[in-house]
């Protein structure tokens, strides 16, 4: 459609020009003595026209001739950029796909003709550090370097990522300070921090990532929350030969991280080892107030001394709501043992031992029966303790 108008406006203004010229009756006089030429004035519009076509044709051609050097000059260098950019684009590919000797030679093509040669170099040192040519990965991530003004945050991500793959820690540890110094802390740099700080066991520095990283919704709460158990109860055993630094910590640990009954077991074990009894005494209870779990129950009889008749009452308490719960019942035999109340203590041990027979629970009851001295009932226990 668009053709045919313009085919009609040429013919509407070839028409018009021709009847403008056989109204035109004017003429242009030409004189060079000895010589004179008459014209017509539309002869010489043509003349002028076709000269002056003529003239920019000719023009053209020298201009074009002149440059042709040049447009030589600028063909090869977009070829070879082309070519390069393929061989960039093949090397990532490449990469993708596990050919690693194959993108290593699109990725060094691609750096050797000047194209992105600090993207270059970075994926010619990931292909090389997936073939375990440590030597040729070194070059390619120093060759990368020279690049920083380009890819600079992408090197130091990549140097972070291959060196806690290679489990050189602390070399990945000092990239990703130099990212934080640069200001970039970005969700990926974060999870490569926790992955390193984990190796290198700073469990507190892990606890305020994995908290950092759920805030921002890069971990859910159900990934996160294991990450903190670990983090808090290898933070807990660090503290554990100093039982007022080690209460400290727990008051300090957020209720909402607390609420673990593993975590109240880990703290209450080892405050008992360190000899706040009363500590691991008021954890145990209100862990168990919130979630009953029978392994804390179980320890709450490990306390030596303090107000044991009033955690037998407490345990009692709790019996009436688990009846059948065995470590509850051998921990109030452990109790009356401490209290030296033996007719509760044998019942409440044998209790436990026909809900659910334990090594543990034979050994108590063998010795409580020894020092009621009756060694053949004892020596019968002791036996089926060695069995399990």
């Amino acid at each position: 459609m668009r053709l045919l108008l313009w085919l009609l406006t040429l013919a509407a203004l070839a028409v018009g020009l021709a009847l403008a010229a056989r109204y035109n009756e004017g003429y242009v006089l030409l004189v060079l003595p000895p010589w004179r030429v008459e014209l017509s004035l539309n002869l010489l519009i043509l003349i002028e026209l076709l000269g002056f076509l003529v003239l920019y044709l000719a023009l053209r051609a020298v201009v074009n001739t002149l440059a042709l050097p040049q447009t030589v000059r600028e063909y090869r260098a977009r070829r070879r950029r082309e070519k390069a950019e393929r061989a960039l684009a093949d090397a990532i590919r490449y990469n993708f796909e596990g050919r690693y000797g194959h993108a290593l030679k699109s990725a060094a093509s691609a750096y050797g003709a000047g194209y992105s040669p600090g993207l270059s170099a970075l994926v010619a040192a990931r292909s090389a550090h997936a073939l375990h040519e440590d030597e040729r990965e070194t070059e390619w991530l120093a060759r990368a370097a020279r690049h920083d003004a380009e890819s600079r945050n992408a090197r130091l991500m990549t140097e972070a990522e291959l060196a806690l793959d290679g489990r050189r820690f602390q070399e990945a540890q000092a990239a990703l300070d130099l990212l934080a110094a640069g200001g970039l802390r970005h969700i990926a740099a974060l999870r490569l921090g926790l992955k390193c700080q984990r190796a290198l066991g700073d469990w507190r520095e892990v606890l305020r990532l994995v908290r950092l990283l759920e805030k921002t919704r890069a971990l859910s709460a159900l990934q996160a929350a294991p990450l903190k158990l670990r983090a808090h109860q290898e933070n807990m055993r660090a503290l554990s030969l100093h039982a007022a630094l080690l209460a400290g910590y727990w008051r300090e640990i957020p209720a909402s991280e607390r609420s673990s009954p593993r975590l109240s077991l880990e703290a209450a074990k080892l405050l008992i080892a360190a000899g706040d009894c009363a500590s691991a005494q008021a954890i145990i209870e209100n862990a168990l107030e919130d979630e009953w779990d029978s392994s804390l129950a179980a320890v709450y009889a490990e306390c030596q001394g303090g107000d044991v008749l009033g955690r037998i009452a407490r345990a009692e308490a709790w019996l009436k709501i688990h009846p059948r719960d065995a470590e509850l019942l051998l921990a109030l035999g452990r109790l009356c043992r401490q209290q030296e109340l033996w007719g509760k203590a044998q019942s409440y041990l044998e209790a436990s031992l026909s809900l659910a027979p334990t090594r543990s629970g034979y050994v108590e009851l063998a010795q409580l029966l020894d020092l009621l001295e009756r060694p053949g009932a004892a020596d019968r226990y002791y036996r089926a303790a060695a069995r399990l």
